[in-house]
């Protein structure tokens, strides 16, 4: 019998040692966070703020730290902050549906597989928009509302040891559609794309789920036509707003 239920953020606290453990349980998550990287350009301006949001035990700070900005993480766990703030992380304890931070403070906001754990969505992204400053970037990643997306990423995921049990809830995965939606409602436009996980890299992590260098990973992300499992998010925030306005151009 479980003891605590599915999405349960203590979980976070039980696998703190996998952050970093080569090859280990949270190792698809260092190919997303490479891969969201990917969509991040170089500060434009000098103090330029990276509010990283969820932001776990700091798995996307090798990939933006030549960028130029001061990288902020929040997150729920401070098992996972902890870890963050030894890859240089600036950590601040918080929750997603209420960042503990000044509006339009941030030039770039990423929500690298958040999404699909937070039980208000409309709430989560109305504070990642408000924290961007006009003309700012957001860059995401998530699972997609789908009967493949629950198939691939709890069934046949938990099955093989891809994800921990119980790490996802199914009833919170996340509809591209509502997504966009909900981000124009702020004034960001947003653009979304599948993304999948090589073949050859997921068969040699299944192999291998140990011994490799943290540095050289088993695997990457790639795009994908289709979105109905994982999808990657671009946007940008309208530098203007009129008056009552809800959508904004990129």
């Amino acid at each position: 019998m479980r003891s605590i239920e599915r999405n349960d953020p203590r979980q976070y606290d039980e696998l703190a040692c996998e952050w970093w453990r080569p090859g280990g349980d949270f190792e698809i998550l260092h190919w997303l966070a490479a891969a969201r990287a990917a969509l991040v350009p170089p500060a434009a301006r000098p103090g330029a703020v990276l509010l990283d949001a969820g932001c776990g035990g700091g798995l996307l700070a090798p990939h933006v730290r030549g960028l130029g900005y001061r990288h902020v993480g929040v997150d729920l766990r401070r098992s996972g902050l902890a870890q963050a703030a030894t890859h240089g992380v600036t950590p601040l304890a918080g929750d997603v549906t209420a960042l503990p931070l000044a509006t339009g403070c941030a030039d770039v906001v990423v929500a690298g597989e958040i999404l699909e754990h937070v039980t208000d969505l409309g709430a989560t992204v109305a504070e990642l928009s408000r924290v961007l400053r006009p003309g700012g970037l957001v860059v995401l990643d998530t699972v997609n509302d789908t009967a493949l997306a629950r198939l691939v990423i709890v069934t046949l995921g938990e099955w093989l040891g891809v994800a921990p049990p119980g790490i996802h809830d199914p009833a919170l995965f996340v509809d591209p559609g509502v997504l966009t939606g909900e981000f124009a409602r702020h004034g960001v436009r947003l653009w979304v794309r599948g993304v999948r996980p090589t073949t050859t890299g997921l068969l040699r992590w299944l192999g291998a789920r140990a011994g490799r260098d943290a540095g050289a990973p088993l695997g990457r992300i790639v795009p994908t036509w289709s979105t109905a499992v994982l999808f990657q998010g671009r946007g940008t925030k309208a530098l203007f707003q009129g008056r009552g306005t809800k959508t904004g151009a990129a």
